[in-house]
This record gives C-alpha cells, structure tokens and sequence, in this order.
C-alpha cells in the first residue's frame, strides 16, 4: 500500500521579488516553507535568486519575467494568478518605482508607466487573484503602498493613496470570505528604490531610514492578527497622525525631502 501523498507546500507569488523589499517577503516565505512565483523584468536575476532561494530553503520557485507595463506581460501574471489548478496562496503586490523630477518635468508616458504599476497592475492582479481565493475561502493578498499615500507627493502620492483605498475596501469587502488583505506604508527603506530615481540617501534624516526586515516584520504581525493597514515604525506612525493635523499647504512645502 502506497503511503499518503504529503500536502503541497503552498505557493507565494512576488511581485518585484528580485530586489528590496520584495525580495525581504521573498526570503521569509521561503522560510515558512512556501513554494515561490517570482515575478521581475530582469530574467537573469530572476534565476539567480531563484536558484539561491532553492538551494538555502529547499523550496520550488518559479519564475515568470514580466514588465508589468506591458498588457501582455500582466496578463500572463494575472492567468498565473488566476490559474485553478495551480492555487496561489500569498499574492504580495510590491513592484513599483518612483519619479525624481516633479510633474512637469517628467514625460508623461513615464508618469504613465509609473501609473500602470502602481495603481493598474494592483488592480488587475487583485482582481485575478481575488476570485479563487474567495472561492476556496482563504489567501492572503498585501498590497505595498508607502506613507506617501498620507501626504501631498504628486502622482506618485495619489497612486499610492488609491492603494490604500482599494486596499481598505478589498479588506471590508472579501474578508467575510476568508481572504485576508493587509496594505503596508512603509516610509524609507535602505533598498535600490531611491537610487535608482537618482536620489541620494542623504536626502532624507538618517533617522527616518528603515530595513528592509523591519518592513517584512510589521507585514507579517499585521497579517497575522487580521489589520487593514499598517505603518511600519512607531516614528511613522508618529508622523502619519501628525501629518493629519498640518494644513496640506505647508506638508506640500516639504515635498522635496528624499527627492534630491
């Protein structure tokens, strides 16, 4: 008599899973033993990490390159996604980049890029991973915003702050059916985020400057006890509620910090 086939690991897919803060989720869900969808433009790296998260966790990971820009390359994420036969269990929403200059001074198709990442790419992979998880009764979907959304930082504020939004709503709405969504606002992480818009990390206070385990952490304990949302740190925290109080004409003022 053959013995009983043990359960499959379950399957996280990350977005942006190569670098940063992604690949922090990357790294911890391998470590509870969950099989892994990395999802990043860069095939080399993609395998490079792959294959060192292999061979440190003893875990599957499948990798899927993909510029989330592109309508084709998200489609092949959200069927991934969407995919009844191949269950995924953890979708983490992180891939993202910012803009330097201001408004006006950036071109609009990279405001438009930027745009399809953050708020388009959110949505349609929500949306596909949405209805499975719904239909078993379980997932866990988080979605990583930033303390942005709570300020007055251009597009890249307003996409974020539709984040939170969506987030909070998807929270209300899908959590009766045991998926579980939790939005994160971190404020600076030491990640490749900022240099590659150019920005040095002299630009912002040293004290405002997280890790990225700091992020993972708070991600997990706010899961884990069924939150909405959550601002890593108790010193941004601090600022988010101050932020509240300050009249937006004079937060605005200070919408350079980090950019320079």
């Amino acid at each position: 008599m053959n013995a009983p086939a043990s359960d499959p690991r379950p399957v996280a897919l990350v977005t942006g899973g190569t670098a940063g803060i992604g690949a922090g989720y990357a790294e911890r869900l391998a470590a509870r033993g969950f099989d892994l969808v990395l999802v990043a433009r860069d095939a080399d790296r993609l395998a490079e990490v792959a294959g060192s998260i292999r061979e440190r966790h003893g875990v599957a990971v499948e990798t899927i390159a993909a510029d989330l820009v592109d309508r084709a390359d998200l489609d092949r994420v959200a069927a991934r996604l969407a995919d009844p036969g191949r269950p995924v269990e953890w979708l983490v929403n992180n891939a993202g980049f910012g803009l330097k200059g201001r408004f006006l001074d950036n071109d609009v198709e990279a405001e438009q890029a930027m745009l399809d990442v953050l708020v388009t790419a959110v949505l349609r992979l929500t949306h596909a991973a949405l209805g499975p998880m719904a239909e078993r009764g379980s997932g866990t979907v988080v979605n990583v915003s930033s303390v942005a959304a709570f300020l007055p930082r251009g597009t890249y504020g307003a996409a974020k702050a539709w984040v939170n939004r969506f987030g909070l709503w998807a929270a209300q709405e899908y959590g009766p059916s045991g998926v579980r969504i939790t939005t994160v606002c971190p404020g600076f992480v030491r990640t490749e985020f900022h240099g590659r818009m150019g920005v040095e990390r002299a630009s912002a206070p040293k004290a405002l400057w997280l890790e990225v385990d700091d992020v993972v952490d708070a991600t997990f304990d706010a899961v884990e006890a069924g939150r909405a949302l959550v601002v890593p740190s108790r010193r941004y925290r601090v600022l988010v509620g101050a932020a509240r109080l300050v009249p937006s004409g004079l937060l605005q003022r200070a919408q350079r910090l980090g950019r320079q």
